[in-house]
């Protein structure tokens, strides 16, 4: 069997929880493959770090992993989807970072985590994609975004008109900041800090926030995710910012763009006794009297 391991560089603190990963699955036969950014900040702050592990460098490297573990935060593993893509692997979270929507498994649960994975204790979550699509050669062949597309500001203080259409109907011109097209994963990133709803995991649907609109009375939307959302954007200035997730590119006034949901889709590893509903109240401190 192999698994693969994308983890988050700058941290040194990583090293030992990789370690230990690593030394679990290594006693039971486990072929182990690493990221090659991953692989080569490991490689530079222990040099016996990659010992007996292979790195893989492109995603026709993984496709014999079982299973993708993620090491570090949400941001990790958000780049790990785009690692895997169209592949679908299965994706493990282990939150060394901070928040940890995504990445549920504390670091403190690694054995327990790594067992129960070995011995199917666990179940497959299946997290839609968004796609986007443009004449523009932006974001290349990896045009899917797990939590959410933006489109925002760049060089300038003055807000941008994004011209919003669904399925072709005019919805809404949103004189604001910028405009974020959410999955239900997504609903508890940046879309939640503009006002967005919390969405459950499952839900079919999108939601448009807009980012500090003119209008007080705009507020955000929740649409059946079988819908294809596009765009017309201007502004005083020429050039606005598109980001897939934590990824972005510099766009001009004359790009059309339109979303829809990806044709594959995310999954995620949950284990057993880990479920969103705990998360929320986790994370998000619901019910939590500070009184007391």
């Amino acid at each position: 069997m192999q698994i693969a391991i994308n983890g988050r560089t700058g941290d040194s603190g990583i090293l030992k929880y990789f370690k230990q990963v690593t030394s679990l699955l290594k006693k039971h036969g486990i072929h182990i493959l690493v990221s090659k950014d991953f692989g080569n900040y490991l490689k530079d702050i222990s040099e016996n770090a990659l010992e007996g592990i292979k790195v893989y460098d492109g995603r026709d490297d993984l496709r014999n992993a079982k299973f993708m573990i993620s090491m570090g935060g949400d941001g990790t593993l958000l780049e790990t989807v785009t690692h895997i893509g169209s592949l679908m692997t299965p994706i493990l979270g282990i939150n060394t970072g901070r928040l940890g929507f995504l990445a549920s498994t504390p670091k403190e649960n690694i054995e327990n985590a790594i067992d129960m994975l070995l011995n199917s204790q666990y179940s497959i979550e299946n997290r839609s994609l968004l796609h986007l699509e443009s004449e523009s050669e932006i974001f290349g062949n990896q045009r899917f975004a797990l939590n959410e597309i933006a489109i925002t500001k760049k060089d300038t203080s003055s807000m941008i008109v994004v011209h919003t259409y669904i399925d072709g109907e005019y919805l809404n011109s949103y004189w604001s900041d910028g405009l974020i097209v959410a999955t239900p994963t997504g609903s508890t990133g940046y879309s939640l800090s503009c006002g967005g709803p919390v969405v459950m995991p499952e839900s079919k649907n999108f939601i448009i926030t807009p980012i500090s609109p003119h209008n007080l009375n705009v507020r955000p939307l929740v649409v059946s995710d079988n819908s294809v959302i596009s765009f017309e954007i201007e502004g005083r200035a020429k050039n606005f910012l598109v980001s897939l997730d934590s990824r972005s590119f510099t766009v001009d006034d004359s790009i059309e763009m339109a979303v829809r949901r990806e044709s594959f889709h995310c999954n995620l590893i949950k284990l057993e006794g880990i479920n969103f509903l705990n998360t929320l109240r986790q994370k998000l401190n619901w019910g939590l009297d500070l009184r007391n």
